[in-house]
């Protein structure tokens, strides 16, 4: 079977996928990135914004600090390579499983522990049934099972979880508790979304891009709504690979400004506006997502107010222009940041791009293996 490879942000076509892993990827450690809640707008929000760091720079905090980083917490952790080699990954194990073809179990006899303070069906259900198809088994901790920091201390939790487990996944609210599981784990962490990012969500629309548009840099991605942990998984995505990113939300719903910097400072292309209009003009990818996260639902109908004349309906995506194609990264509220219409129309790539949360995070964990 043929399988496709990225090369330098591009889809190109390749031989016959082989059935010889590939070598471990080298992974270099993260220079310590101080990433803090600066805009009063997101510290009303609750976005919990924390010093991002390489676990290598707090060992002096003794032995249970991990030496070597072999989490995926940022995407900007890791360089483009990297990047683009986790992407080719997830492009040729997707084809293998679309196949039909179970012989790939790099996962077997291994455990996953998914600790969830926050419920979700696709974070839960892609990482389950991809570690499940590669041979691992996934067990589901909810918000009743840990409480993570009330009923016990997330140092703790990290320590036990690694004594029974092969690998942990976390989708929790603070930002913090995702590096301190990190801090103390003996295996590896993969981020399945915080308050400030969901850096597996970006790398599945990064490879739902290069499906569908063939390449991501030099693109043009714009996000309708409020400037939330999806657009800061952007802008970090934007830090490693260079295309041009459009932040359009209402005033005072800014991204943070220190990840803003960040990426421009990369070299991407980044414009924050308040004109939706304007700002989807030429798109390759028109992004929404829902005004009012998890934790924020009693500012639900406020913001219904505040976000009029942001939402996708077929009128914005024809302003985009014929290429532009839409992506949500689900649930969406239909009739309020998205219309019926523009999900269902032809250019909506909004459910490839949702399997492909397993695929992308199916490569991910391949990584933290060095498998």
């Amino acid at each position: 079977m043929a399988a496709a490879a990225i090369s330098g942000g591009h889809l190109v076509l390749s031989a016959p996928i082989s059935t010889r892993r590939p070598q471990s990827l080298a992974l270099h450690p993260p220079s310590a990135r101080p990433i803090a809640a600066s805009s009063a707008s997101v510290a009303r929000r609750g976005v919990a914004v924390a010093a991002v760091s390489s676990p290598a720079a707090v060992s002096s905090l003794g032995k249970d600090a991990k030496q070597i980083p072999k989490d995926f917490l940022h995407i900007n952790d890791f360089d483009k390579d990297t990047i683009m080699k986790i992407l080719n990954r997830a492009i040729e194990v997707k084809a293998k499983i679309k196949s039909g073809d179970r012989s790939f179990q790099p996962f077997k006899g291994k455990s996953m522990a998914m600790i969830f303070a926050k419920p979700s069906m696709r974070t839960r259900v892609s990482f389950e049934t991809g570690f499940f198809l590669l041979g691992g088994h996934a067990i589901y901790l909810g918000p009743d099972d840990i409480q993570m920091g009330k009923r016990e201390e997330t140092r703790d939790v990290a320590r036990v979880l690694s004594g029974y487990n092969d690998i942990i996944m976390a989708r929790v609210f603070a930002h913090q508790d995702i590096l301190d599981l990190a801090k103390y784990a003996s295996v590896p962490v993969i981020n399945g979304l915080t308050d400030y990012n969901h850096p597996c969500q970006i790398m599945a629309d990064a490879l739902t891009m290069l499906e569908h548009i063939g390449r991501i840099e030099n693109t043009k991605v714009v996000y309708v709504g409020d400037g939330n942990n999806i657009v800061h998984s952007w802008l970090l995505l934007a830090a490693v690979i260079p295309f041009h990113f459009v932040c359009a939300c209402p005033k005072g719903f800014e991204p943070d400004a220190k990840t803003v910097e960040i990426a421009r400072n990369a070299g991407s292309k980044i414009e924050i506006t308040n004109d939706p209009k304007e700002a989807v003009k030429g798109a390759d990818v028109v992004y929404t997502d829902v005004w009012a996260s998890m934790g924020q639902k009693q500012e639900a109908e406020k913001r219904k107010e505040l976000f009029k004349g942001f939402m996708v309906d077929e009128a914005l995506m024809e302003m985009a222009g014929p290429k532009a194609f839409l992506m949500h990264c689900l649930p969406a509220e239909r009739g309020v940041e998205v219309t019926d219409g523009a999900i269902e129309a032809r250019n909506s790539i909004v459910f490839p791009q949702a399997e492909n949360r397993m695929h992308a995070q199916n490569a991910i964990m391949l990584h933290v293996f060095g498998a």
